[in-house]
């Protein structure tokens, strides 16, 4: 067995893994992200194969990673998380029970759906935990890419798991505490005590990171080549151009050909990044959960992800929820024997290492 296990996570606008020592007191060893083209992936979905794979190899050069075994860390907006009670019986035959008993829950059918249940407490002949349901084809695909470059997945693991297992020795093993992860489009929000997930939401919203700018950038700059290139055609056909000091579009820059690349960037850098709908879904989740009978209270809330260094982000969430909360990073979750590191990599970084503690620690 390898002496190291690298925790995976492919997003919209990266691919990322770090990678941790095997043992009772895991250490972080190497990590690293490498950007993708925009339409190469989505969540935790892979429509580019072949980009992918050009990245996760840059990945793997550029990290120096050890060990080629993965744990992929998944996080899509199409996985179902919810609450679900069954009666008790071995793992074996409830894995074979579960498809038929699921059907109706889940947005495809049974056969083409990866299934889990976590199991988190029992009354009588009856267990209730965290049912999990992912589409089998999207699984299977990012599998298959990681088998390009010769990378094997050694499990599957829901992001949210790892972001409870990551901050479990921030709290005390009887704190009831609130993990958020403020990605890029998705925000998860998970429940637990002692590293054990109680409550899952997955939220899908836009955040105005620095991964997201730059994709937007991405996607501007041939709209605004192709309107200049239409410019200098127009011209060049002797069709005409327009009179410099003619009446013209805000924005065009006396070229109303080039107007509608740059109003639609303009469009998208005016776009305020939902600090006030992200906090207010949030606590709006929190209270759901707090409602139930026998609820314990909350006592603190971690907050990390790349959406935690937006502008006006964490202040929106201190005025939305009362909880205590703080801000982590990756050093706050596991010791390093390399460079640590910072910015947004060090705050996205967290469910990452959390992904591979279930391996780490075993």
């Amino acid at each position: 067995m390898a002496k190291t296990i690298v925790g995976l996570e492919v997003t919209e606008e990266s691919v990322r893994a770090a990678e941790l020592s095997l043992g009772r007191k895991p250490q972080l060893i190497a990590y690293g992200e490498v950007p993708l083209p925009p339409d190469a992936a989505k969540d935790s979905e892979v429509l580019d194969p072949g980009a992918v794979a050009v990245a996760l190899r840059q990945l793997w050069t550029g990290a120096k990673f050890r060990s080629k075994d993965a744990v992929l860390g998944v996080a899509s907006r199409r996985i179902l998380v919810r609450e679900y009670t069954t009666q008790a019986m071995r793992p074996d035959l409830l894995r074979e029970a579960l498809p038929y008993q699921v059907q109706d829950l889940l947005p495809v059918p049974a056969s083409q759906a990866v299934l889990d249940f976590f199991p988190l407490s029992q009354q009588g002949d009856q267990v209730s935990g965290l049912l999990v349901a992912a589409v089998s084809e999207s699984i299977e695909q990012i599998i298959s890419t990681l088998a390009k470059v010769k990378v094997r997945a050694q499990g599957v693991d829901l992001a949210a798991f790892g972001l409870a297992r990551a901050t479990a020795s921030l709290a005390a093993p009887d704190e009831l505490v609130a993990t958020v992860n403020i990605g890029d489009h998705t925000t998860q929000v998970v429940i637990s005590r002692g590293g054990v997930p109680l409550f899952v939401r997955l939220l899908p919203i836009d955040v105005a990171t620095a991964a997201t700018r730059r994709h937007n950038a991405e996607l501007v700059e041939p709209e605004l080549e192709l309107a200049a290139a239409a410019t200098a055609a127009t011209a060049g056909n002797g069709l005409g151009s327009l009179d410099a000091g003619a009446a013209t579009p805000p924005g065009s820059a006396g070229t109303g050909i080039a107007a509608p690349g740059r109003t639609r960037g303009a469009m998208r850098a005016a776009t305020p990044p939902g600090a006030t709908d992200l906090a207010a879904r949030v606590r709006s989740t929190l209270a759901f959960f707090g409602s139930r009978a026998g609820a314990a209270p909350l006592t603190r809330l971690f907050v990390t992800g790349a959406g935690a260094a937006v502008e006006g982000v964490m202040s929106a969430l201190t005025a939305a929820i009362d909880t205590p909360m703080t801000i982590v990073s990756a050093g706050d979750v596991v010791s390093m024997v390399t460079p640590p590191p910072a910015g947004d990599v060090s705050l996205n970084l967290v469910g990452t290492i959390g992904i591979a503690l279930g391996e780490a620690g075993r």
